[in-house]
């Protein structure tokens, strides 16, 4: 089994449903003893990982369930030659909560110089990306940045009925002040992989 844990948000993966089933009922049962339960719309057993597709497809099913967690949609996917892939996709309503408070601060800065807000606007997408670029996910962070500047466009243009901000010219002004989106984060074999000084026998 493998788990993965932060905080109160846990997921916990079996190679056998039977293991995962007793799993849950135990773990209900060590929660009812502290007047506790599984938070009911949350907690659920579903069929993931690199063979779930091929068994749901044989026994006339669709595609396996996905789930979220810390931000993220975990979908079974495949690469671009057919073989399994992990794939994890930020969260839309995350994105569009992130995109509202991010519209707020801009209204509120409205009048500030272009370099003040390009300052400001370039740490709060560094920040998403910093969290979000994670393997597989680069069209969300694309999609971000794109809807970054269309919102920085929008603003601009409320400063003066006679603004003729074009796409073409904020797109330019963007280019000086954003990052461009790309991946920051290894893939989890990568990550894994690192060696620690402390384990290698001459350390």
């Amino acid at each position: 089994m493998i788990v993965v844990r932060y905080a109160d948000d846990i997921v916990a993966g079996f190679e056998h449903e039977a293991d995962a089933r007793r799993f849950w009922d135990a773990m209900r049962a060590r929660f009812e003893k502290f007047a506790l339960e599984l938070h009911g719309d949350k907690t659920r057993l579903l069929e993931f990982g690199r063979f779930a597709a091929e068994r749901r497809q044989k026994r006339g099913l669709g595609k396996p369930e996905t789930f979220t967690f810390l931000g993220f949609v975990f979908i079974c996917g495949k690469t671009r030659r057919g073989g399994y892939l992990l794939q994890r996709k930020s969260r839309g309503d995350r994105m569009r909560a992130t995109l509202r408070a991010i519209k707020v601060r801009l209204r509120q800065r409205m009048h500030a110089p272009i370099p003040e807000q390009g300052k400001w606007l370039r740490a709060v997408v560094m920040g998403y990306f910093a969290y979000h670029a994670v393997p597989t996910n680069v069209r969300a962070l694309a999609a971000f940045r794109y809807h970054v500047i269309n919102l920085w466009r929008r603003t601009l243009r409320r400063r003066s009925q006679k603004d003729r901000m074009t796409w073409e010219r904020i797109t330019k002004i963007a280019d000086d002040w954003l990052p461009a989106p790309r991946i920051l984060h290894p893939w989890p074999d990568q990550r894994f992989a690192v060696n620690h000084l402390r384990w290698e026998p001459s350390a």
